[in-house]
């Protein structure tokens, strides 16, 4: 499991689709809110690269589980770094 967590956190196109998930939350923010499109988002990519990409011995659902740690991981990355620029460009 932890192997599939650290192939699934260096995965570019999971980081470029996270990345894509936050510019997008904080440009609708004021209409759309920040958690339940993050919450939705993270779903959403954990779900859709394991079914649409199927690699490796992993089940559907360690594949799952385990996109799900990692884009909480990437997550919380991608959101410091936009908090920290935000307070940069201030």
């Amino acid at each position: 499991m932890t192997d599939l967590v650290f192939s699934q956190l260096t995965d570019v196109f999971r980081i470029g689709l996270i990345i894509a998930l936050v510019v997008t939350m904080l440009r609708t923010a004021p209409v759309t809110g920040r958690v339940l499109p993050l919450a939705c988002g993270v779903v959403f990519v954990a779900v859709i690269l394991p079914t649409t990409m199927p690699g490796g011995s992993a089940s559907l659902t360690q594949a799952i589980l385990a996109g799900l740690v990692s884009n909480l991981v990437i997550l919380v990355l991608v959101l410091g770094i936009a908090r920290l620029v935000s307070r940069l460009r201030r």
